[in-house]
């Protein structure tokens, strides 16, 4: 029996973040877990919204990941806004803490998802901030396909 991983385990995305920031480079990353957040996460009870991710002792830790209580939890449930440890190759973390030092460049959470082994998986980015004119421009381009496609399709 072979389980499809987008039909049981949601994905939470952060949808600003391509909006906000330049994604610059993408690396896939493991989530430290406890107890209900698995199942709090499977249930898409998630928000990535103002999350970030920052180089603390040579480790990687996720801040601002709002995973909700488990409702069918009981007092051992966990704490919904709690740091969450990402695990990534020591020789991958210390790649990343020169671009991340430089001026500008953050650490960003793009999705959280399940993969096919079912393990929980974070889709990070290194992304620098777009300015009030850069997202002005992104917008103006998105605005002139649309109008394309209308214009290839005879509508107006």
């Amino acid at each position: 029996m072979s389980k499809s991983s987008g039909a049981t385990a949601p994905q939470i995305r952060n949808r600003k973040a391509s909006f906000r920031f330049e994604i610059v480079e993408k690396l896939d990353c493991g989530l430290v877990l406890w107890g209900t957040e698995v199942k709090s996460l499977r249930a898409g009870q998630a928000s990535l919204d103002e999350s970030y991710a920052r180089i603390e002792k040579e480790e990687i830790w996720l801040h601002n990941f709002h995973i909700a209580p488990y409702e069918h939890g009981h007092t051992t449930n966990h704490l919904p806004m709690r740091p969450r440890k990402l695990l990534l190759h020591r020789r991958e973390i210390r790649k990343l803490t020169p671009k991340v030092t430089q001026r500008g460049f953050t650490l960003v959470p793009l999705s959280v998802y399940f993969n096919e082994r079912g393990l929980a998986k974070v889709k990070l980015a290194l992304a620098r901030g777009k300015t009030h004119g850069d997202k002005r421009e992104d917008i103006k381009k998105r605005d002139h396909a649309r109008e394309m496609q209308r214009a290839k399709r005879g509508r107006r």
